[in-house]
């Protein structure tokens, strides 16, 4: 990226586009000094598609072709992607496994969000799992993606008390209140070259991290 030139972001979604909004709206306010070159679903009925529009940003779709295997899907959404240049990819709620080959044509360059304290609680049902459980904190991690499923090098994490009497509707609104939150401030570190992948590691302010940034969300709530 020549001097000048925005810091370009691509976000994927596959629904109402929560996060994408957060991260957008953080843009457009100059909290991220970034700009959002396009919004790609791979639902041509994702809610998401026109909360971009009306914040202004490009969307496409990018669907499944019929009598078509993956490939083809991963072949069409490199070729919306590449085609808008963007210096990273948010997965913001993108319900698809993306393949290893796809991976790591973007290696370093993609950050997902996901709402557990990871490692635990890969996949889907987060919060139902935490309930049953009966864990007493739970969060959201931001990470950067690999060809492991939820694996790769988390950066961020927001961290929340499971409280008495939560349901999977309650916990899950607290938690994706964090997301909106470290989504955007993980952005901002990439756009501000403070993010780095490096030897398949996070690497922040020119230090390997170690292990996860932890935002304790629910210690203010305490106090």
């Amino acid at each position: 990226m020549s001097a000048g030139t925005p810091f370009r972001l691509a976000i994927l979604i596959s629904g109402r586009g929560s996060n994408m909004s957060a991260i957008t709206r953080a843009c457009l306010a100059g909290s991220i000094a970034a700009q959002v070159a396009v919004v790609i679903s791979d639902r041509a009925d994702a809610a998401g598609l026109a909360r971009a529009a009306e914040l202004g940003i490009e969307t496409a779709t990018v669907l499944q072709p019929q009598a078509a295997g993956g490939s083809a899907f991963e072949r069409s959404l490199a070729a919306a992607l590449d085609a808008h240049q963007p210096d990273v990819i948010a997965l913001a709620g993108f319900m698809r496994i993306l393949s290893g080959r796809f991976v790591a044509h973007y290696l370093g360059r993609m950050l997902n969000i996901h709402p557990s304290l990871l490692p635990a609680y890969r996949g889907l049902h987060t919060h139902r799992r935490v309930l049953e459980a009966g864990d007493t904190e739970h969060g959201a991690s931001v990470h950067f993606v690999t060809a492991e499923l939820d694996g790769g090098p988390v950066v961020l994490q927001s961290k929340v008390a499971v409280e008495p009497g939560d349901t999977e509707a309650t916990l899950s609104a607290r938690v994706q209140a964090t997301e909106h939150i470290i989504y955007p401030r993980v952005l901002g570190w990439c756009a501000q070259r403070r993010l780095a992948w490096r030897e398949g590691a996070a690497w922040l302010d020119g230090r390997r991290l170690q292990a996860p940034i932890v935002e304790d969300f629910g210690a203010a709530a305490r106090n």
